[in-house]
């Protein structure tokens, strides 16, 4: 989704926000590296606003749901934003609080300080493309 928006430069599946260096798929479903499986963005703000990537985010996945997306289970697949500072990291709860008034259920995902971002192996890469699967745990955006 958030490939086909103006102003996104390049996306990039991996898992960001655990304690493990350079961790593979396999090491991530252990449960045992912290890490959620993750998107980062790289994105030029005079086209697309943080904003509107956050919004996006909450339109694809199901922000309610604690530790799990559809069939995958487990604390990798989270719901959370890493923001880069501050500043985004409040644009994420001001838009947490919005996107809230749309579900009944409470919105149970995380606004953590953006981690070290590892790149999945490359089958994992355009995933959705290649097996029209769904499913997305957090997101990262890049600094622009």
């Amino acid at each position: 989704a958030f490939r086909q928006l103006p102003g996104v430069l390049a996306t990039a599946v991996g898992y960001t926000g655990g304690h493990t260096d350079n961790p593979t798929y396999k090491d991530v479903c252990s449960g045992r590296t912290g890490h959620a499986e993750a998107v980062t963005v790289e994105f030029e703000p005079a086209r697309i606003s943080y904003e509107q990537l956050l919004e996006v985010f909450w339109d694809i996945h199901d922000p309610t749901q604690l530790n799990r997306q559809g069939p995958d289970v487990g604390f990798q697949y989270r719901s959370v934003v890493f923001a880069h500072g501050d500043e985004q990291a409040k644009v994420a709860r001001d838009v947490i609080e919005r996107v809230q008034k749309r579900h009944r259920d409470p919105i149970m995902t995380e606004v953590e300080e953006a981690a070290p971002f590892w790149r999945a192996e490359e089958y994992h890469q355009c995933y959705l493309q290649k097996r029209s699967s769904s499913g997305l745990m957090g997101m990262l955006l890049g600094r622009s």
